[in-house]
């Protein structure tokens, strides 16, 4: 087979490196991507970086050649002093048998079992806002999502330590990001103010797990949940339990990641309806024609078509996992290009999500795109904010009927406006957060 070339893209000797290693990581992916049409590589720092700009080169990525990469840098090796190793940063075998392990609370059955849960939550959280409040809907989301995933995951009220643990993943991610834009890594032992931020912010999100993980071994109870599955797990050989610190790494990967990513996407369909006043009408005039004011339920999302489409198409144009990372552990073809051992790949469902090849006008929000025709056509990997392959997002269905609980629910009772001169911007971290928060006018429907 003859070998083909991957296209280089030049960039200013030492500028270019620098402003790709320390600037803002979505500008230079979208840099890139502008050069790239399906696959192209660059330099960032000592680094050599591949980028697959093609669905089709997604999919051999994710799924046909999975077994040849693992994990990119930021998450695998700087996310581990938060994370362990769990399901998010461990590999081959292990990895496996964690996802095994977790899987029962993600199937189907189960994750229906929780729409009453954030409905109810959903519920809780409008009711503090009054007509004509000024609310950062970003703080607001983070917060709810918390509360939902501390209940239905771990059966505990976590709403009282949201601003520590708010606090604490915005230190992880700054100091996560940072250290994969260094070209020499400082060890976290090290006696830097950085590390000591990192240290603490570490510290308060395991006094919280821990104590949950205490509180429930105290008790004796089955509860049916994530925690009491990690807890009364046993290996298949030795009849072994995991140890706390192996409960605790699991119970922190799927802590943290089962309420970012879903609160980052529901804010940012509040902003973009909030521009698009005749998707908003159309979404609330849907909700409340099939609710009629009452709290919804697992039998109503299938009458809530319009409400998903709107979170479908605003995790297109805001992904919360924009980006992808993965190493070659081995010398690997992708679309007939070697990928040599070491090298860092990337797929970028917010570059992905905005082909025009794959959407028609990619840079408008328009809900209605959704059609059951247009997902039928549409390429596989075009549209992936969960990922794919092996390693999808463990917890993809029971993102997306909390989404569209929390926007069925929200929406009947209040409508928010984006309040004037303020600055809206993404802040490219882990994921895709808004930089600056997003603040919105309070108004309370029908006088509720």
């Amino acid at each position: 087979m003859r070998e083909m070339t991957i296209p280089v893209v030049r960039q200013r000797p030492i500028v270019g490196t620098l402003q790709a290693m320390f600037g803002d990581r979505l500008t230079m992916l979208k840099q890139l991507g502008g050069q790239i049409s399906d696959i192209g590589s660059t330099r960032l720092g000592p680094r050599n970086i591949v980028l697959l700009n093609t669905s089709e080169l997604a999919q051999e990525l994710l799924v046909e050649q999975h077994d040849a990469f693992h994990k990119g840098p930021g998450l695998s090796t700087f996310g581990r002093p938060v994370l362990g190793n769990g399901l998010l940063t461990s590999e081959d075998e292990l990895h496996r048998h964690q996802r095994k392990l977790v899987a029962p609370a993600f199937a189907h059955r189960r994750v229906a079992s929780y729409a009453d849960t954030m409905a109810e939550y959903s519920e809780q959280a409008q009711r503090h806002w009054a007509d004509g409040a000024t609310v950062d809907v970003a703080k607001e989301m983070m917060r709810l999502t918390l509360g939902i995933v501390g209940k239905t995951l771990f059966d505990a009220d976590v709403l009282g330590d949201a601003d520590e643990v708010g606090k604490a993943i915005t230190i992880v991610m700054r100091y996560t990001t940072s250290q994969v834009r260094r070209p020499i890594h400082i060890p976290l032992a090290w006696n830097t103010p950085g590390n000591r931020k990192m240290r603490g912010a570490v510290a308060a999100l395991n006094s919280i797990i821990y104590r949950m993980i205490e509180q429930r071994r105290a008790s004796g109870e089955d509860k049916g949940d994530l925690l009491s599955m990690l807890l009364l797990a046993q290996d298949e050989d030795d009849g072994s339990y995991m140890s706390d610190k192996q409960v605790r790494d699991e119970a922190m990967t799927l802590f943290l990641a089962g309420h970012e990513t879903t609160a980052n996407a529901t804010a940012w369909t509040w902003y973009l309806l909030s521009q698009h006043p005749d998707a908003y009408a159309k979404m609330q005039a849907e909700v409340d024609g099939v609710l009629q004011g009452r709290t919804p339920s697992l039998p109503d999302l299938p009458n809530l078509p319009y409400t998903m489409k709107a979170l479908k198409e605003s995790m297109r144009l805001y992904p919360p996992a924009y980006a992808i990372g993965r190493q070659a552990m081995r010398d690997v073809r992708i679309g007939g290009h070697l990928i040599a051992k070491g090298t860092i790949v990337l797929v970028s469902p917010y570059l992905m999500q905005r082909k025009p090849e794959y959407f028609a006008q990619p840079e408008r929000f328009m809900p209605e795109r959704w059609s059951a025709e247009m997902e039928k056509a549409l390429p596989r990997y075009a549209w992936m904010p969960f990922g794919g392959g092996p390693r999808i997002c463990i917890g993809n269905q029971f993102a997306m009927m909390e989404g569209q609980l929390i926007l069925a629910t929200i929406a009947q009772r209040v409508s928010f406006t984006l309040v004037p001169r303020q600055r809206i911007a993404t802040d490219p971290l882990i994921t895709l957060r808004p930089k600056y928060g997003i603040k919105m006018q309070v108004q309370r429907c029908g006088g509720q």
